[in-house]
């Protein structure tokens, strides 16, 4: 038989004055703080609109972390909350204790209110109430804009309700209202509408950026200059920007797009994923870095040898701790770029990605003693290549010495398969056994994780089991 956990006294206080939701109202002004958040969640889950409306305008906090209710979108709720903060704006002198400059509509702070519920494993961190201390500082200045916080994952061919009703509230009260996101995705939807919502938007505000759209390049170029003007974008990721147009035109856009890289003064993670746009002209768009990067990755695509070459000299990537050149086939390239490039980047690098690179033994040979240099570095990954027992053992003993590196990702040795590239467990087991010898012999504790996928004559991602050999 189960016992459920008694109601608290708090809780019982707000259904009893939600149960005259006009007598609640009248009650607000005398209500005590510690009532508050419970109570507007009983409103909330209770849908009591007028209540809501009436506790934004007493709201005692500088933050209502609204969206931390809300695991969906809810139309009708933020309508309430939304014309509740209208009366506050038009109102000359607010009630002395609304403290409210910010209201938060992403799916966060879900702590503020297991503390106020009662939830004292998340209620007693300092943390929780630092920024309430830090933002009632702020009260204390001239009354500036409210704050909207909103996440932006635009996948649909057209704005959502939700999405809908408050870009234009936010359009009719533009100097009122500031609406701010720190993350913008866009997977899939027309420029049209795309460049309505952000025109609603704070830009400057924006900290993360991922395009994963089927654009041409010419809408990339269109959207360059919004990106230009996201001053504060510390991590930029550009995926599946397809070339169709004359050369002289992708020229032209590559300029249009690259030139805005120098308006990006806080950029330190940069993914390219499939950027075909860019092979002979890597230079153009390094010249534009203004910071130094901390993560770099350029993959699926080719890159020429001149390429490499500037990457290498590029002063802005020689503190790198990640860097990803999966996808990227080097076989083709000079021996000597690999090598130069990891020696810039041995002393902070910290992970490494070369997957599906087209690596063998001979271009694994080359960049052995600069790995072995690489004295920060964490997580390693040759999934996807093609490498004899020989050369792993080698590859093994090089990095032995790296007292950092805690994963590491190999492909299963060339001897596993048959002549006609098939796997043959027998001969697998029989490789495992051998590269466990060699982590015996070599007698520093480590784990190492053997992978098939992708497969090596197919690319078929299916294969992914990945076998550890660990040697304690």
């Amino acid at each position: 038989m189960s016992v459920q956990n008694p109601l608290r006294l708090l809780d019982l206080a707000g259904m009893s004055l939600l149960r005259d939701e006009a007598s609640t109202i009248t009650a607000l002004k005398d209500l005590p703080t510690e009532l508050f958040p419970p109570l507007f969640m009983e409103a909330f889950y209770g849908r009591y609109s007028e209540t809501l409306k009436a506790m934004v305008q007493d709201w005692p906090f500088v933050r209502l972390p609204l969206g931390g209710l809300m695991k969906t979108p809810h139309l009708g709720t933020l309508q309430a909350v939304l014309d509740g903060l209208d009366i506050l704006l038009a109102q000359k002198d607010p009630p002395r204790r609304c403290k409210l400059r910010v209201l938060d509509l992403r799916n966060t702070s879900q702590d503020f209110w297991r503390m106020w519920s009662g939830d004292r494993v998340h209620g007693c961190s300092s943390s929780l109430m630092a920024p309430v201390a830090e933002d009632r500082s702020r009260t204390k200045q001239p009354v500036a804009p409210v704050v909207v916080f909103i996440e932006l994952h635009l996948k649909e061919r057209t704005l959502d309700g939700f999405l809908t009703y408050l870009i234009r509230w936010v359009e009719e009260r533009k100097a009122s209202i500031h609406l701010c996101c720190k993350k913008l995705k866009i997977v899939s939807m027309p420029m049209e509408n795309i460049m309505t919502v952000l025109n609603m938007v704070q830009l400057d505000c924006i900290q993360e950026v991922q395009v994963n759209c089927t654009w041409q390049l010419s809408t990339l170029a269109v959207f360059a200059p919004l990106l230009g003007q996201m001053g504060n974008v510390q991590r930029l990721l550009l995926s599946h920007i397809h070339v169709s147009a004359p050369e002289e035109q992708e020229e032209q856009h590559v300029v249009q797009i690259t030139s805005q890289f120098l308006r990006l003064h806080h950029l330190r993670g940069l993914h390219l994923e499939s950027p075909s746009y860019l092979e002979g002209c890597l230079d153009q768009m390094l010249r534009c870095l203004m910071t130094r990067l901390d993560n770099l990755a350029i993959t699926h695509c080719l890159l020429s040898d001149s390429d490499l070459t500037h990457l290498s000299q590029c002063p802005n990537i020689s503190q790198l701790k990640g860097l990803d050149l999966s996808g990227v086939t080097l076989t083709y390239s000079s021996p000597e770029l690999l090598p130069v490039l990891l020696e810039k980047v041995a002393a902070t690098l910290q992970e490494l990605y070369l997957e599906q690179c087209g690596i063998r033994d001979s271009h694994l040979e080359t960049i052995l003693q600069s790995l072995s240099r690489c004295s920060q570095l964490m997580f390693f990954s040759l999934r996807g290549n093609l490498l004899s027992m020989v050369i792993m053992e080698k590859l093994l003993r090089h990095t032995s010495g790296l007292p950092s590196l805690s994963q590491e990702l190999y492909p299963v040795p060339q001897e596993s398969y048959s002549s006609q590239g098939i796997l043959q467990p027998g001969r697998f087991v029989q490789c495992r056994a051998e590269l466990f010898e060699i982590l015996s012999v070599l007698g520093r504790p480590r784990i190492i994780w053997i992978s098939s996928s992708p497969c090596l004559h197919c690319g078929d991602n299916t294969f992914y089991r990945p076998q550890p050999i660990i040697y304690c």
